[in-house]
Parts: structure tokens; C-alpha cells; sequence
């Protein structure tokens, strides 16, 4: 009973929390489902966000949304070096991430002066406080749904098209005249600049920007992105069209801190939470290649025993 208790009075705690994180795992959607591209950048360009929107906020006195705002753009620019590693100088993308997240290891530094910078919502009118769990809840879910929205939009213009286009079939998107590595390098701004939005979010929740803070993003982004696919398709089917894709990446980091707090509560120590996250994306990647075995199976048994009767049919004849 106890246990419950707490976990419902954590609830809008970690539903902001999996909220602003789930504007990464949009990011990371955009790069993994819709370019198929290992974008690794997302561990470093969180940490920039973060560090951007904390250092414009505490040192220059910068309003809050233009401060968030700059942390976007500074995504923006993290996902356009790795882009151009991989476009302009033939770098794989797996790699061209890693290079680029090592790099902004240093670049946060040299942003912040230190390992980590204090914001205080009793000194600043930050948008999101752990503090203020409810209303930092209703934000987050209004800037989801907003950027929501504008990515429906986007991936309905001719620019969103190239880039699913990309994604889809690189060999034939050439072939109608898209130029591949420009809609690569698009994608991987925009994702990268969700990113980094998030990283501006996440530094005033939490209260402070830290150069470690996108240790292991990428696995919490691909677990969002992987549970929401998971539970998209099995509510929706064949009618789990985009904008619920979408949805669904940012509900499924939801889904991630809720089992997380759940896990922990029943006695997993928070030092195995990297452990966890790990597992938690073994399975739930594991689930549609199970399922898809199990079908396959069932068809070749129910086929093999069509032909049985058959053959048995034919035998008594």
C-alpha cells in the first residue's frame, strides 16, 4: 500500500519528466524511423541545450523562451556537424555521431566554465520545475502537442516528403532527382534540435545543467521510441498512422519513468537504472520480432497440416 501511495503521489513528477524527455525521443524517431540513421549526436546535444538555456538564463539574463529557444538552435548546430560529417566528408553516421557527441563533451564545458551549472526557480520564471510537478505536467504536454503539430505539418511539405523519401529508399529518392544528403542533413538539424530543446527543459526541471546529463540519452530515446511503436501498433493496427507515431514516442518515455519509479520503489537500486533501461529496450525490441516468429510458425503448422489432410484425403480416395 505504501509502495502505491508513493508511486501515485510521484505520478506528475514522472509524467514531466518522461514529457520533456519524450520531445527527445521525438527527436530520436525523426533520425532512427523516418531516416533510418544511427544518430548517436542526442548524448552530447542534450548537454548543450541544457548548457545554452542555463548559462543565457543565470549570466546574461535572458528571457526564458528566447533562452529555450537558442538551446533548439544550439541542437541545430550539433546535428549539422554530423551531417556534414556524413554528406561532405564520406564519414559512416554511426560514427560521425560519436565524433560529434565527443567533441560537445568539451564544447559544454567551455559553455558552462565548470561541470555544472545551478538555475533556481526561486531566482528565475522557469517554465518547468520539479518543484511545481502539475504545472510543469500541463506545459510539457502543451509543448509536445505543439511541436507535434508543426512536425504533421512539416512532414507534409515537399521537404518532409524528401526526407521520408530518404528514409524509405535512398537508391530510388536519388533516382527522382532528391538530393539524399541534403534531406540527411535536414533531418538530422531538425532531431537534433528537439534535442537540444529538450536538454534547455530537462536543465530547469531539474534545476541545473551538468555535462553528464546525456550520459545514456540515446538508450532512454530508443526505449521511448520502441515502447510507443510496440503499444501504438497493438491499440491502433493498421490505423497507427504518423501524428499517433509521433504521439506515441513521447508516451512511451512516459511509460519508461513510470516503470522506472515502479521498479525502483519495489527495491532496484538507481545504480542499476542504466542496466534497466538496457533490458527494458532488449524487450520491448525484441516483442514485434518474437510476435512476427510466433505468426510465421503458426502459419507454417496450420500449412503443414492443410497439406496432411490433403494428403490424407487423397490417400483414401
Amino acid at each position: 500500500m505504501n509502495v502505491l501511495t508513493t508511486f501515485l503521489n510521484a505520478l506528475p513528477g514522472n509524467v514531466s519528466q518522461g514529457l520533456i524527455w519524450g520531445i527527445l525521443a521525438i527527436g530520436v524517431f525523426i533520425t532512427y524511423k523516418i531516416l533510418d540513421f544511427p544518430d548517436l549526436t542526442v548524448d552530447g546535444s542534450i548537454g548543450t541545450g541544457g548548457a545554452v538555456a542555463v548559462m543565457l538564463i543565470t549570466m546574461h539574463d535572458c528571457p526564458i523562451w528566447l533562452a529555450l529557444l537558442c538551446a533548439f538552435a544550439a541542437g541545430c548546430l550539433a546535428g549539422l556537424v554530423t551531417g556534414l560529417l556524413n554528406t561532405l566528408l564520406g564519414i559512416p553516421g554511426i560514427l560521425a555521431g560519436i565524433l560529434t557527441q565527443l567533441a560537445l563533451y568539451s564544447i559544454n564545458l567551455d559553455i558552462m566554465g565548470q561541470s555544472n551549472r545551478p538555475v533556481s526557480v526561486d531566482k528565475y520564471p522557469l517554465v518547468v520545475s520539479s518543484r511545481y510537478a502539475v504545472p510543469a505536467m500541463i506545459k510539457s504536454a502543451l509543448i509536445v502537442a505543439v511541436i507535434i503539430a508543426i512536425l504533421y505539418w512539416f512532414f507534409g511539405t515537399e521537404y518532409g516528403f524528401t526526407i521520408r523519401a530518404t528514409g524509405c529508399n535512398p537508391n530510388m529518392a536519388r533516382a527522382q532527382g532528391i538530393s539524399t544528403k541534403k534531406s540527411t542533413v535536414i533531418a538530422l538539424v531538425l532531431s537534433n534540435g528537439l534535442v537540444g530543446l529538450s536538454g534547455g527543459l530537462l536543465s530547469q526541471y531539474q534545476g541545473f545543467a551538468d555535462v553528464n546529463m546525456g550520459r545514456g540519452a540515446i538508450v532512454i530515446g530508443l526505449a521511448a521510441v520502441i515502447i510507443g511503436e510496440v503499444l501504438g501498433s497493438v491499440i491502433f493496427g493498421k490505423h497507427f498512422n504518423f501524428v499517433a507515431k509521433l504521439a506515441f514516442a513521447a508516451i512511451g518515455a512516459i511509460i519508461y519513468f513510470l516503470v522506472l519509479q515502479l521498479v525502483m520503489l519495489l527495491g532496484l537500486s538507481s545504480a542499476n537504472n542504466k542496466l534497466f533501461s538496457a533490458i527494458v529496450v532488449i524487450i520491448f525490441l525484441a516483442v514485434p520480432y518474437l510476435r512476427n516468429s510466433a505468426k510465421t510458425s503458426f502459419k507454417k503448422a496450420a500449412k503443414n497440416a492443410a497439406m496432411e489432410a490433403m494428403e490424407g484425403d487423397a490417400g483414401n480416395a
